[in-house]
């Protein structure tokens, strides 16, 4: 009977991955759904016989109540965008002068619009779905994955044992379309856009409606050890032979006048696909260079999103507000007659600051034009003076804080206005404890922003170190607030104390410090005493860390009231210094050196390399200078660096060098 199960299984995957992927079909509909009937009635006979990847649990029927919270194996990093040839040509420019003379090669994939997927395979079996989230982790919707006809449960071919794969949940125009009909035919209101539509299927509790749904999958790039993939290109090519369905429209370009054409052409053509998309993904093609260009903060320095022309629309702009940041930054909004903009409605739109409002002189009552800055954030590029009231007066920028009433200052070199209001402006005080509270900060769970705003009100917090002082019985009368909910939030308060003191030292919110500068600042001086003690000339002579960020680091400290509530915070137990085990490989060996690391290593991987010369003190260079220390060189370095090191009287290093260095 195993044999008969094993048989129909292997049967249904085959027709499956020809009718969804491959767009073949070898299979009347009837048959295939006469043969899945039969396979669901054999396992229900013989459970022993179970298989998480068997096509039967295609058709979904599990209920999720709640949705775990699943850290990425890999981050997922989000893309830089690029909106012009220019942008395009300086990016090249930025590779060109890490890699240096070194032959790059791109390639050209379309940017689908869909809801962000990684999907773990283990031993060929799809193991875990996790959705973007916030890049570092996202939500576990396996069960809801597993219904999606175009997801292999099972792989093909010679696979690695364990990686993930990146990709889009999209939903095809044509099964948008028939939703909708049916939504109005049932006298519900239709869906906004494809997009949305594929991002909340992904959320729903019941697999069985998710099944329902012709959601598609599209898939693009894998991440894991020992892939033994050395391109881009390649792990398109490999993906397809493992049985994923990879878009078949991609490109190999050898120059960015190629990628334009490319680019240029689909801006075009792209109204004739079955899905929505909103550019072009371009990534340097060979591994090894995506690995010498690796990742700022934020995003991978080898790929680059090249969005097309955004769609506009003209609304009428009612009112100018103002809103008011945790550091004190005052935002100009222009609130608009609702519009419709690439399928969500839109109200509102930033404004900057003064200088984007003179520029193109935008009035109250005036016909604007509004774009979706990189098709997200709506934003205003023009006015309609043929429409302006003949009455319109010039808008004349506020001069006193909208919440406090403090006079607004603007510095030199800053295009913003700010409330110097610091402690006692509301929107500032609520914001910074917000910021403080947030899930790359503090993380502590069962506390929002709705609460911080109710605390505040009632008066029982004023900083982020009242938090501290909360008692059960203190919270408990607030609106909303159950016994449950007050238990969570007072020991979620409690366990924050465990927090490392990198995430401690970004969630003091200092101005310009973000996660990267915190987890370096953190890095360089061990406890928050060092830190605090450093004079600006110190600061500076960290890596990446500049004047502007240097002399913010140094008044936040100088303020009497800071350092006060950072007292109070080491009181309560917060984390002012690294742990034992941060600190125990750190030492000073390489302080003041430079090392850039090329080529790819045998004992260690380049990342390793680079935590190791970070632990020592060292600095990691991105390219070859006057100023470089050491160049520690692996295999199939690119000559261009080493005749550059050579020029330059560089010393270059093997990697067993370089680990007798330090030590």
């Amino acid at each position: 009977m195993r044999e008969k199960i094993e048989s129909l299984r292997k049967e249904l995957r085959e027709h499956n991955y020809n009718y969804y992927v491959l767009d073949n079909p070898t299979i009347s509909d009837y048959d295939f759904d006469m043969k899945l009937k039969q396979l669901q009635e054999l396992e229900s006979q013989h459970p022993e016989f179970y298989d998480a990847s068997s096509p039967s649990l295609r058709v979904g029927g599990e209920i999720t109540k709640n949705f775990d919270t699943v850290v990425h194996n890999v981050r997922m990093y989000s893309l830089d965008n690029s909106y012009s040839k220019e942008d395009l040509e300086d990016w090249e420019k930025r590779i060109q002068r890490i890699l240096g003379d070194d032959k790059v090669e791109f390639t050209c994939e379309l940017k689908y619009d869909g809801a962000s997927i990684s999907l773990t395979y283990e031993k060929g079996s799809l193991t875990k779905a996790i959705t973007r989230g916030d890049g570092f982790q996202g939500d576990d919707v396996t069960t809801n994955v597993k219904t999606i006809k175009s997801v292999p449960l099972q792989l093909k071919g010679a696979y690695p044992e364990k990686f993930d794969i990146r990709g889009e949940i999209v939903l095809p125009f044509e099964g948008f379309a028939q939703m909708n009909v049916e939504r109005i035919e049932n006298g519900e209101e239709p869906y906004m856009n494809p997009r949305n539509t594929a991002s909340g299927s992904l959320k729903l509790q019941d697999s069985a409606l998710v099944a329902k749904r012709p959601l598609d999958c599209l898939l693009y790039g894998i991440v894991g050890p020992d892939t033994g993939i050395e391109s881009q290109w390649q792990m398109l090519e490999k993906a397809r032979e493992w049985g994923f369905k990879v878009p078949s429209i991609a490109k190999l370009c050898t120059s960015t006048s190629e990628v334009l054409e490319f680019v240029n052409y689909w801006d075009t053509h792209r109204h004739d696909l079955p899905y929505e998309t909103d550019g072009v993904v371009v990534k340097v093609n060979s591994i090894q260079q995506q690995e010498e260009l690796g990742f700022t903060s934020k995003s991978p320095r080898w790929a680059m999103a090249y969005k097309f022309k955004a769609e506009q629309v003209s609304a009428v702009l009612h009112e100018i507000t103002y809103q008011v940041g945790r550091t004190g930054s005052i935002t100009p909004v222009a609130n608009l007659e609702p519009v419709l903009l690439a399928g969500t409605t839109v109200k509102r739109a930033s404004l900057h600051n003064e200088d984007q409002i003179a520029k193109y002189d935008i009035r109250e009552r005036d016909t604007v034009f509004v774009e979706k800055g990189g098709e997200i954030i709506p934003k205003i590029v023009g006015v309609d003076f043929t429409k302006r009231p003949q009455d319109s007066q010039p808008t004349k920028y506020i001069e006193n804080c909208p919440e406090c009433g403090t006079e607004l200052v603007r510095t030199e070199g800053d295009a913003k206005h700010y409330c110097t209001n610091y402690y006692g402006c509301p929107p500032q005080i609520t914001g910074r404890i917000q910021h403080f509270i947030s899930r790359k900060a503090m993380d502590i769970e069962g506390l929002g922003g709705e609460t911080v705003e109710l605390l505040f009100k009632e008066d029982l917090i004023t900083n982020y170190a009242d938090l501290y002082t909360l008692t059960k019985e203190q919270v408990l009368p607030l609106e909303r607030m159950a016994e449950k909910s007050a238990d969570n939030l007072i020991n979620g308060i409690k366990a924050s104390v465990a927090i490392p003191f990198e995430r401690v030292l970004f969630a003091l919110g200092i101005r310009f410090v973000g996660e990267t500068v915190a987890k370096k600042l953190a890095k360089a001086y061990k406890n928050i005493d060092n830190l605090m003690a450093a004079p600006v000339a110190d600061l500076v002579t960290i890596n990446e860390i500049g004047e502007r960020i240097a002399h913010s680091v140094v008044e936040f400290f100088e303020n009497e009231k800071n350092v006060e509530i950072v007292n109070r915070l080491r009181s309560f137990g917060v984390q002012f210094s690294l742990s034992e085990e941060q600190l125990e490989n750190q030492t000073d060996k390489l302080k003041g050196l430079s090392v850039v690391v090329s080529g790819v290593f045998v004992t260690v991987s380049r990342d390793e390399l680079k935590k190791m010369i970070e632990d020592n003190g060292g600095k990691v260079g991105s390219s070859i200078s006057s100023k470089t220390s050491y160049l520690v060189a692996g295999d199939k370095m690119g000559p261009s660096k080493r005749t550059k090191a050579e020029n330059l009287g560089v010393p270059i290093i093997t990697e067993q060098e370089f680990m007798t260095l330090i030590k």
